[in-house]
C-alpha cells in the first residue's frame, strides 16, 4: 500500500542575504519520499534536511536547483547518515524535522525566490 501523500513547503522571497533555516513536527508517521529544491538565481545555494538530532541526517550538501529549474532528489540519494539510500525515510508522529540552507554555497551567487517542497508518504 502506497499510503497518502502530502506535501509540505516553503517559499522563501526575494535573495536572500543569509542563511536559512526551519522545523516543522510531523503529524503522523511518513516516510519521506521525495524533495525539490529551486530558486530563480543561478546560485550556489546548498541545502541540509534532517532532524533535531542530526540536521543533515537526511540529505547533506543537496545543490539547490538554479534558474526555476528544480533539483529533484528521492530515496536513492539519500546522503546523510541517519537514511539508507534507496530507502524512503521513514519517521514516527512528532520527529523534528530540520532544514538548512546555505544560501550562496562556497561564497558564490546568492539564491533568490526559493522553493522547497518535502513529499511523505503517511503511515
Amino acid at each position: 500500500m502506497q499510503g497518502t501523500r502530502f506535501t509540505v513547503s516553503w517559499h522563501i522571497h526575494g535573495t536572500l542575504a543569509a542563511n536559512a533555516s526551519g522545523e516543522f513536527k510531523l503529524p503522523c508517521d511518513a516516510s519521506l519520499v521525495h524533495v525539490s529544491l529551486s530558486n530563480s538565481a543561478s546560485t550556489d545555494g546548498i541545502f541540509d534536511l534532517g532532524t533535531s538530532a542530526d540536521p543533515d541526517g537526511i540529505l547533506a550538501d543537496a545543490a539547490v536547483g538554479d534558474s526555476n529549474t528544480p533539483n529533484v532528489f528521492e530515496a536513492a540519494d539519500w546522503t546523510g547518515a541517519l537514511a539508507t539510500a534507496g530507502s524512503p525515510y521513514h519517521m514516527v508522529k512528532g520527529t523534528i524535522i530540520d532544514w538548512d540552507l546555505d544560501f550562496d554555497g562556497s561564497s558564490g551567487t546568492a539564491a533568490a525566490n526559493v522553493m522547497i517542497v518535502l513529499t511523505f508518504t503517511e503511515g
